[in-house]
């Protein structure tokens, strides 16, 4: 959690220090690459979790066959995934009104190496070998930040070339430590293994995709319907506003061992759900509660005074962020012991909000309404169905 805690900061100061240096317009296209990189590492969640599950829950002599089954599928998704990004490029710049089309090329040529990377990360997680998961967070956001500001010190070309390259290069950095050997006997995996895991992986990789919908479908229909100005003043917003998501995270990323080491044992496992809502509840309210009292004086510490526009949308937008990092726990928790309705209720929630900003867009606080409507009903629901379900079960 500290590590984690970190590489948060980390990558927090990363995008202060690149939204100070550029300024709206030219951060409004870093904005989209960080975005595109959100999108990617819910993607490569996928392959995480799925590692990570199943490095605990199967038998030790099938671990290698596992990493090996996960290894090859998580390439061969990967290197697909960065072809159709590179062909895309022109597609992308034109939809999104970026600068250049060479920074969509660079970013696609490191989509494989997230993928393996994430693998290698759902081992050491499902293992718990936390030292070296957090090295591979670290060596990723410390890298990305030095080699990023030292590209936009050095080299004055287009910045959103820059940014890819630093972010290309920061994922080359988070393959150490790589370790994806098992000391066991080997025995390749069956039938049933197999099951397992392709029901599991369908069910981890819609959610994900309901993710990449809630998390960042507002920042790109933003810069698809707004000019580059606004569009860099609501990317700075959503980063601010997205501080809870992010160390809620930290949360998450223990949680989901914890219930699946319990539901293997047998043992009830609703009280660490409890738990880990409850130190979310009380990180929501702090930080909304931060941004109604000083609007003003966060955005002009954090990005400055030519930010200063979005501060009476802080309040508004930290808070929508805080209804979905709860309603996150719970969805995470069942998707841990299977369960699909949950994940199916967070995917309809995040098209419903893609629907509202798509048919309500004419400010950007008409936007955060709707993303505020759209997490309130997903948590009622996500409440309802939790009270529903423990009670069926007692």
């Amino acid at each position: 959690m500290l590590s984690a805690l970190i590489v948060n900061a980390g990558n927090y100061l990363y995008n202060l220090i690149v939204g100070r240096l550029l300024g709206p317009k030219e951060f409004a296209d870093a904005a989209i690459l960080i975005t595109f990189l959100l999108v990617l590492s819910f993607l490569a969640m996928t392959f995480q979790l799925v590692t990570a599950k199943y490095v605990v829950f199967f038998e030790d002599s099938v671990i290698q066959s596992l990493l090996n089954f996960i290894v090859k599928r998580s390439l061969f998704f990967g290197i697909l995934l960065g072809i159709i990004i590179i062909i895309s490029a022109g597609f992308f710049q034109s939809v999104f009104n970026t600068s250049t089309s060479s920074m969509f090329v660079i970013f696609g040529i490191g989509v494989p190496i997230y993928f393996l990377m994430s693998v290698n990360r759902g081992a050491f997680q499902g293992k718990k070998q936390f030292v070296k998961l957090s090295i591979t967070y670290q060596a990723e956001m410390i890298s990305r930040l030095i080699i990023t500001l030292l590209l936009l010190y050095f080299l004055k070309i287009e910045s959103s070339v820059l940014i890819a390259t630093g972010i290309f290069i920061s994922l080359l950095c988070s393959l150490y430590p790589f370790n994806l050997k098992n000391e066991s006997v080997i025995q390749p995996l069956n039938d049933y293994h197999r099951g397992l895991l392709f029901k599991f992986f369908l069910l981890t990789a819609f959610y994900e995709c309901t993710q990449i919908i809630i998390n960042n479908s507002d920042i790109l229909l933003v810069k698809h319907y707004f000019d580059n100005y606004q569009a860099g003043l609501y990317a700075s917003l959503a980063l601010i506003g997205r501080v809870v998501y992010f160390i809620a995270w930290m949360f998450v990323m223990l949680l989901l061992p914890a219930v699946v080491n319990k539901e293997k044992e047998g043992l009830p496992h609703g009280n660490v759900l409890l738990k880990y809502v409850g130190y979310i509840s009380l990180l929501s309210v702090t930080i909304v509660l931060t941004s109604y009292l000083f609007p003003e004086l966060v955005v002009r510490i954090l990005f400055g005074e030519a930010y200063l526009e979005i501060a009476p949308l802080l309040w508004q937008y930290a808070l929508a962020t805080s209804i979905f990092a709860i309603s996150n726990v719970f969805a995470y928790y069942y998707l841990s012991i299977d369960e699909y309705i949950p994940v199916v209720i967070t995917g309809v929630l995040g098209l419903t909000q893609v629907l509202l900003i798509v048919f309500f867009h004419d400010s950007l606080q008409q936007i955060v309404i709707m993303q505020i409507i759209a997490m309130s009903i997903l948590l009622i629901v996500q409440l309802f169905f939790f009270f529903y379900s423990t009670q069926k079960r007692g």
